[in-house]
């Protein structure tokens, strides 16, 4: 072993060792009801996420390199799809997905400015972002209550001369009818793409969401599946859309070699390119107006070690899940998640929702666990077109609201959600199953 080599592996021994020393007791400190806040989500982490960055930045390969390259790999393999491209964040995922069904390369099936998507209010804003941002215009359908995901049968409803796609997410890990979705875009020549940001690890009969459609998207996001801080990624088995996709992250540019590496298409100063003249060196040709969304290898350092910890992560949810679920299933006036047939989610919260009886309000129970400790959330927008950025958009021409969003706003003013990530244990479950039951004067946590 070299002398450099020998340094770098102490350096790295050292990373471990801190880890042990400071980090290990703060994730293994002993619940205390009351007392230990219990965020909706956090960190879960071990020595190699630690080891991975160090390692990285000994390398100082600051953009996309060698981690960027396995974790694309290897996050492509774990769903089964030809390709993977790591990006900056779920927006970004989102982002990419969506103008990559822009592209002139598609023909007559690209997305123009006026055309429309299908989608739902109930949700994320960057899911329905880009769609509005382009020019073209989302078309909201309503949702289930007990699924909090696109009601299939309103879709029908949806369609229109314009309609190109329907962009929908997996509801905090629960999926949405995707056979259903996929059948109907089927029937009318329409691009699916699936924001799969709160749903890694989520099967529908056995598959994978995020694989049914053209495209889909992930977020790693601290409190999501996997975390790399910031980051998110775009995946398909069409290598078209990949194509594109890959153009769009990098700047637009036709050429697809990597950062440092020149001719790997071997024409880079023999070929026309539009107007340009002859030869014009390629790899600075750009055919898309595209993007730089790349993340960094320090980034994807650390997703590499998360990607190893996904399979647990998931079967943790799921557990935390059941736990809730059981513990609160005979409450009368709480309405909990259900899931269509063949679905096995990989939960990203826990999501109820106060019927007509409930002795209190969303936003009391909410200040309740607040007050006890317990991290609390809506469910996202709610109702995204309540909201401010929709007061300078016309109903009807900017966007379209197909049907009445009457669960929507359901959603809106009754549902809220709290954690199952897999930091968490049995006797914080306990407690939080108390909480909400308290919330009512049937626990430990007492009435509000």
């Amino acid at each position: 072993m070299s002398a450099q080599q020998k340094l770098k592996q102490e350096i790295l021994s050292k990373v471990s060792e801190y880890y042990r020393l400071v980090h290990a007791p703060v994730q293994s400190a002993p619940f205390v009801p009351g007392s230990t806040r219990l965020n909706y989500a956090g960190r879960v982490f071990d020595e190699r996420e630690l080891v991975n960055l160090a390692d990285a930045s000994l390398d100082f390969w600051l953009t996309y390199g060698n981690y960027s390259r396995t974790f694309e790999k290897k996050l492509a393999d774990y769903l089964g799809v030809r390709w993977a491209l790591l990006v900056n964040s779920g927006s970004s995922a989102n982002l990419l997905a969506f103008m990559a069904l822009t592209s002139p390369l598609l023909a007559e099936r690209r997305i123009c400015r006026g055309d429309e998507v299908i989608t739902v209010a109930c949700g994320f804003p960057t899911t329905v972002a880009p769609i509005i941002q382009y020019g073209a215009v989302p078309v909201f359908v309503d949702v289930e209550l007990d699924t909090a995901n696109v009601n299939v049968s309103l879709l029908e409803t949806a369609v229109s001369s314009r309609t190109k796609a329907v962009m929908l997410a997996h509801t905090l890990g629960n999926p949405f009818d995707v056979k259903a979705v996929k059948a109907f875009c089927r029937r009318h020549n329409l691009w699916l793409i699936e924001d799969n940001c709160d749903a890694l690890g989520s099967r529908v009969d056995g598959q994978l969401t995020g694989t049914f459609g053209d495209i889909g998207t992930s977020s790693f996001y601290p409190p999501h599946h996997v975390t790399m801080g910031e980051g998110g990624a775009v995946y398909t088995s069409d290598p078209l859309l990949k194509r594109i996709m890959l153009s769009l992250r990098d700047w637009g540019r036709d050429c697809w070699c990597d950062s440092g590496v020149d001719n790997t298409c071997g024409n880079r100063f023999s070929k026309q390119y539009g107007s340009l003249p002859f030869g014009y060196d390629h790899k600075y040709v750009y055919g898309h107006f595209g993007y730089n969304l790349k993340a960094t290898d320090l980034q994807a350092a650390v997703g590499c070690a998360q990607l190893e910890k996904l399979p647990s992560f998931v079967e943790k949810r799921k557990r935390n899940f059941q736990a809730l679920f059981g513990g609160l299933k005979d409450v009368g006036w709480l309405m909990l998640p259900q899931s269509v047939s063949g679905a096995d989610p990989s939960w990203f919260g826990f999501l109820m929702t106060l019927k007509k009886n409930a002795p209190v309000s969303r936003n009391q129970l909410a200040e309740h666990l607040e007050r006890n400790r317990i991290q609390t959330r809506n469910l996202f927008a709610g109702n995204l077109t309540r909201h401010p950025c929709f007061e300078s958009l016309r109903d009807g021409t900017d966007y379209r609201v197909a049907v009445p969003l009457t669960n929507t706003d359901k959603i809106m003013n009754d549902s809220l959600w709290i954690g199952v990530y897999p930091g968490m244990e049995g006797d914080a479950l306990d407690y939080m199953v108390e909480c909400v039951r308290g919330s009512s004067n049937e626990g430990r946590c007492g009435n509000l």
